[in-house]
């Protein structure tokens, strides 16, 4: 791709440009019609069959019996199976119908062992670093105990010889990542759940293609159902042919399937298996202020220098090789796991680590919940999401009741009005609670961080919604006392200087009209 067709000025489309939203807006429009006429037929045989067969019609009453007890007896939390029981005992037809085509599993046991295959190989590359876990455990055994939580749940182990810098503003993060890639000279690896086909991007490709060219293996991967209204379906072929190897996380195509549901959230770029970044953001020109659809898009991430970056690698390379079996994996690893030649400047701990919904571990909503009950003097949380399970409204509000200054920072204008209306569905039971919930007025808040007691904090792709806690591959990282946490805190009260405090409305100024609609919006928030 020439320089004409890269350079964009800022608030100008190219024609390329103009196309590849088109395109993938018109293909998301006729795969999302395409799917509900196939579930609305699916339907319709169903409802026409159960008034004309007395035994189909008893058959079905008899399988919404049985699958209301087996929801009932699932290992997880009550807020996932009561919408579903609710509906399938309100009407027994639409419920049976939904719940077998998007209410199971969001994995096949296929796709089950696909994943149990490439991290039975791969997570034992990760050292056990028993050694930085007994330190830290020393120094505080609360947050030992959820490192410890971490590593055998996960796992993913704490490290200590690695340095981390927080970056308050998404574009900060993007620079420093384009100044990592020019000096990679072994490999780039880079996952995002969207990417853009924008001038963020651009000057992005720029540097990888320069890159590929000096012989650097250069990997992209991006989710479909995140980047299909930002790219063409060409993007890859552009990609690969410029020597960029491309890859996409379950396409969005007709037809019904159980993996629809599960998306790649995850953000990471790593180079040379030296220096990693994560955070909140995606690789389109929103996150960046270029484009100002909600207002001001706030948006953190941090870098990652040292040991720690292996565990970075290892979640790339688990989503890389087990994503379709009929693509080539990796016969060789080790290549892409140095052996450590960093002496870190800081003497904190750093934990990355990755969630995936093809187990049964929450590991995200544990990791958020267990700072919440270990905090003794604030814990504070930022998410463009609000909506909670009854264990993570109960660590929060219990964190307050015990005196603890808890805080959430949700938008001030939202990117989605539904999920919108959810998320301040949820303040009043927290602000009952002693919680206090702000939002941010100059836009959109899009980091998914907390900050406790001066002595970690997290920073990642998890916002504090179902779909992040349970049907989405996230990934976070816990710091512990490190001058990032820090940072992190100062960031949040600069932050909070922007915000309007609406506790006390949501204590007390609701109708009850609204009141019964934010109660319906949460009893659906489950299942959308």
């Amino acid at each position: 791709m020439g320089r004409e067709e890269t350079t964009v000025s800022t608030g100008i489309q190219t024609v390329e440009q103009k196309s590849s939203v088109k395109n993938g807006v018109s293909r998301l429009a006729f795969t999302a019609v395409s799917i509900v006429l196939q579930v609305a037929v699916i339907l319709l045989i169903a409802v026409r069959l159960n008034n004309h067969a007395e035994w189909i019609a008893i058959g079905t009453r008899v399988l919404a019996a049985l699958l209301v007890l087996g929801i009932y007896a699932q290992n997880t939390t009550s807020a996932m199976k009561t919408p579903w029981i609710s509906l399938i005992m309100m009407m027994p037809v639409l419920g049976v119908t939904l719940y077998l085509l998007i209410g199971l599993s969001g994995s096949t046991h296929k796709m089950r062992r696909r994943y149990e295959e490439i991290d039975r190989l791969l997570l034992p590359k990760l050292p056990e670093n028993a050694d930085a876990l007994q330190a830290l455990r020393e120094r505080d055994g609360h947050l030992g105990n959820l490192a410890r939580y971490v590593r055998e749940r996960a796992g993913y182990p704490v490290y200590q010889n690695t340095d981390i810098e927080y970056y308050d503003d998404a574009a900060k993060g993007l620079e420093a990542q384009k100044e990592a890639l020019r000096r990679a000279e072994r490999f780039i690896f880079m996952e995002y759940h969207a990417i853009e086909d924008g001038e963020s991007w651009h000057g992005i490709q720029e540097i990888l293609e320069e890159r590929a060219r000096a012989g650097v293996d250069v990997r992209v991967f991006y989710d479909d159902m995140g980047s299909i209204g930002f790219i063409n379906t060409d993007f890859v072929g552009r990609l690969n042919a410029r020597g960029i190897q491309c890859r996409v996380f379950n396409p969005f195509a007709p037809g019904l399937k159980v993996f629809l549901n599960n998306r790649d959230h995850r953000k990471i770029t790593v180079v040379d298996g030296k220096v990693g970044f994560t955070g909140g953001y995606n690789l389109a020109n929103e996150y960046f202020n270029l484009t100002s659809p909600y207002g001001h898009w706030k948006d953190t991430g941090i870098k990652l220098t040292g040991d720690a970056v292996r565990s970075l690698t290892v979640t790339f390379l688990e989503m890389w090789n087990a994503v379709r079996g009929d693509d080539a994996d990796d016969a060789d690893f080790d290549r892409f796991l140095p052996e450590p030649d960093y002496h870190a400047e800081g003497t904190g701990f750093v934990q990355p680590y990755a969630d995936s919904p093809m187990d049964e571990e929450q590991v995200g909503e544990e990791v958020y919940i267990s700072v919440a009950e270990s905090a003794r003097d604030y814990v504070w949380f930022i998410t463009p999401y609000l909506i909670l399970t009854d264990e993570m409204t109960h660590a929060l509000s219990l964190a307050a009741k015990r005196g603890v200054d808890v805080r959430v920072i949700t938008p001030g204008i939202p990117d989605k009005k539904l999920v919108y209306s959810m998320t301040r569905s949820f303040y009043g039971g927290l602000v009952r609670n002693g919680v206090r919930i702000y939002e941010y007025t100059p836009g959109f808040c899009h980091c998914k961080m907390s900050v406790s007691d001066d002595r970690v904090a997290t920073c990642g792709t998890i916002n504090l919604d179902f779909r992040s806690l349970y049907h989405h591959f996230e990934n976070g990282c816990l710091y512990y006392d490190c001058p990032a946490v820090l940072d992190t805190k100062r960031d949040f009260e600069e932050t909070l200087a922007e915000c309007q405090e609406v506790t006390e409305h949501y204590r007390t100024g609701r109708g009850r009209f609204l009141r019964m609609r934010q109660l319906i919006l949460r009893l659906l928030a489950p299942l959308l």
